[in-house]
């Protein structure tokens, strides 16, 4: 496997290895590296004559200054999975090199960057846009995976392929579970056995708003559920829990039509934000 640092050198590689007729598939991700990163890895490997992952823990997104400094970071370990797992070339660049300047380029992603994450997250997805596009633009992948975990980004970064005509398709991967059900995510590094014990909440709150939803309950009945279970919970802090259309992510409201519905969570346990989600259809 190749490790470049350097935007020109990845250039000069991917100049020699994708040449017409193969096909380029491209995982970018912060490092942390759990089952959840390498699925995409994998499936990229496996429909793709070349796989590029990236490591960048990229601090425009980050609109907690705190939580920067303390999200985790195991670029040796992460390296060596990629490595096993076949991967053909990881970028890790530094913040030189992906911003030599200040960015002054902003995205306006109209009502997707107010709503969820967007309002409670200011200035995030206009972070993850200024570096998914770099990215784009520096790999030029045939193919980009990106899990459901993070919903709204894969939604918003979908628009911007489509808005950009980039020529890329997105693929869009199954959110990656623990037995328990946790969703698996960099930032459960940070927990503690408590914490972690304590984080299950998000996920049985979306298996209460699942059953509710399946057997007929409203939208506003299944959310004062949830409501009223996190009012139990006395270790955890509900930030958001939605009902929304799974491709616009708007408000939906009965009858469903059987659509595909994503039922979005946020919240913390401790100092650490977690976010969840299902998507079903109803």
């Amino acid at each position: 496997m190749k490790i470049v640092k350097d935007i020109p050198d990845l250039r000069i590689f991917l100049t020699s290895v994708h040449v017409p007729g193969t096909s380029l598939g491209f995982v970018p991700t912060m490092g942390a590296l759990h089952e959840g990163h390498l699925s995409l890895a994998k499936e990229s490997i496996k429909n793709n004559d070349i796989t590029v992952c990236s490591i960048f823990v990229n601090p425009t997104q980050f609109n907690n200054p705190d939580d920067l400094l303390h999200y985790p970071k195991s670029p040796e370990e992460d390296i060596r999975m990629l490595e096993e797992i076949g991967c053909d070339a990881v970028f890790v660049p530094d913040n030189q090199m992906m911003y030599p300047e200040p960015a002054v380029i902003s995205f306006n992603i109209g009502y997707l960057d107010t709503i969820l994450e967007g309002k409670f997250r200011k200035g995030h997805f206009n972070g993850v846009a200024l570096i998914v596009s770099k990215l784009f633009n520096i790999v030029r992948p045939d193919n980009a995976y990106f899990g459901q975990k993070d919903l709204q980004q894969f939604v918003i970064l979908n628009r911007l392929v489509k808005d950009l005509s980039y020529p890329i398709n997105m693929v869009r991967m199954p959110i990656v579970r623990e037995p328990d059900g946790l969703a698996m995510s960099s930032r459960n590094r940070r927990l503690n056995k408590e914490e972690r014990k304590n984080a299950l909440a998000f996920y049985q709150a979306l298996k209460l708003a699942q059953e509710n939803l399946q057997s007929g309950q409203t939208v506003n009945n299944t959310k004062s559920e949830v409501a009223d279970f996190f009012q139990k919970q006395n270790k955890v802090k509900l930030e958001y829990f939605e009902i929304v259309d799974a491709e616009t992510l708007l408000d939906v409201k009965e009858p469903f039509g059987g659509r595909e519905v994503a039922l979005v969570i946020a919240g913390y346990v401790g100092e650490v934000r977690l976010i969840d989600n299902f998507i079903i259809r109803i």
